[in-house]
């Protein structure tokens, strides 16, 4: 029997097995289709970017760690490893660009002067692939980011730069919307804070609000561009203090009626973020998670298939929030392949939300509203060995992506034939 039998008949097996609890796997499978997760772009490139000044550290860059060959070295290397992993994933998806992606030829052009005709060609190619583009203006790595403020920051020409910058960004992410039909999410995340303890907390937060006041003061269409702001719990420079933390940005983005963004790992590493859900969607309109996989704290590895990871996708679906919720994976891993990085954490999430949607909710929700606990802990302990997997390598063939027991040798094949050319040359 080859091998697309076998999943042919996994499947049947599968959907009846599912079918006796009250599954439509049919049904879940059109259902999955519809998901769009936005792949990163900067995973392809380890967050270089297309500026002539190229990444300096010193000026508030973001290190990577890791010198796996075959790193994309220009837009059409990026462009091509991207085409890659789509192919490996099922579905129609999204890619999630920085301002530093931008462009522009032998003209240096600073953030601030960036517009949509320096994305031409991420646009057309999305176009011919029926892709989505997120957008993110850019706060690091730049001479006016050295000291670790943008928009916080106590020089007014340095705040004034870095609001032009995000206005920019915006107008760029709204013509994304428009000319791709498909909604693009503009996220603003800034690394302002201070390594040892402030004098005043409250300062750099006043000026925060009046700048990102100033950058969404021109209202945008929301069928084309969702705002987004994302906190972080401290980082390299910024440990004692974060001028976007978490309240701030909940309170801002409640205030506002935009997207509050939750990074999987922007929190204390016991802290989950899926017990947030449910509570944040009673008051927002919507969610921006960017899914990592934080060890030690925010260390950005790959999304791997954790509980973690499940409880993130159980408590979208079993609220009915996927309309509501902007998917994205947010880590940059230069140890492995890069094409394998954004495979196997694109698949992951896919596959968790697959599980959380072949759950047999109606029956456990009913349990539940009668009391029946003892019922309900046996059914969802049934539910972690139910073949999710069958219907995962079938929801692939008919997508024509491979199975997880084939999709390694193309990377490895990819790996022969494109990446290890880039060394030589």
């Amino acid at each position: 029997m080859n091998a697309e039998k076998r999943i042919e008949n996994a499947y049947l097996i599968a959907k009846e097995q599912f079918a006796e609890i009250g599954v439509d796997c049919d049904k879940v499978l059109k259902e999955i289709s519809k998901i769009r997760i936005s792949l990163h772009c900067w995973q392809g490139d380890d967050v270089a970017g297309f500026e002539k000044s190229g990444k300096n550290l010193s000026d508030g860059g973001i290190q990577v760690t890791g010198a796996y060959p075959g790193k994309a070295r220009n837009p059409e290397e990026l462009r091509q490893d991207l085409s890659k992993a789509l192919s490996l994933i099922p579905g129609k998806h999204k890619v999630n660009l920085h301002a530093i992606y931008a462009e522009c030829g032998a003209k240096t052009v600073e953030r601030d002067e960036l517009d949509v005709s320096h994305f031409a060609n991420w646009i057309s190619w999305a176009r011919k692939n029926s892709l989505g583009l997120d957008f993110n203006p850019t706060f690091f790595a730049h001479k006016l980011a050295s000291d670790g403020f943008t928009l916080s920051s106590g020089k007014k020409n340095v705040r004034e730069f870095w609001i032009r910058h995000a206005r920019q960004c915006r107008k760029i992410s709204n013509e994304f919307g428009k000319k791709l039909g498909v909604v693009s999410v503009n996220n603003i995340w800034i690394p302002d804070g201070y390594k040892d303890t402030p004098f005043s907390r409250l300062a750099p937060r006043q000026r925060l609000i009046e700048s990102l006041d100033a950058i969404l003061e021109e209202p945008m269409e929301k069928k084309y561009t969702l705002d987004a702001v994302e906190s972080k719990l401290f980082g390299i420079g910024s440990e004692s203090y974060v001028t976007g933390s978490h309240e701030f940005y909940l309170a801002y983005a409640l205030r506002k009626n935009i997207l509050l963004c939750l990074d999987t790992g922007h929190f204390h590493p016991t802290e989950t973020i899926s017990d947030k859900i449910s509570s944040l969607l009673l008051f927002l309109d919507g969610l921006l998670l960017h899914v990592s996989r934080g060890i030690r704290w925010d260390s950005d590895h790959v999304v791997a298939y954790t509980d973690d990871l499940r409880a993130i996708s159980e408590e979208i679906v079993r609220g009915s929030h996927l309309a509501q919720v902007h998917l994205g994976l947010d880590y940059f891993d230069a140890s492995i392949n890069r094409i394998a990085a954004w495979t196997v954490g694109a698949r992951n999430l896919l596959k968790s939300l697959l599980a959380a949607m072949l759950e047999p909710a109606k029956i456990i929700r009913q349990m539940e509203n009668e009391g029946n606990y003892t019922a309900r802990l046996a059914l969802l302990e049934d539910a972690k060995l139910a073949p999710v997997g069958a219907v995962w390598n079938f929801y692939c063939a008919t997508k024509n992506v491979p199975p997880d027991s084939a999709w390694m040798k193309e990377v490895e094949a990819y790996e022969k034939n494109v990446l290890s050319l880039r060394q030589s040359s």
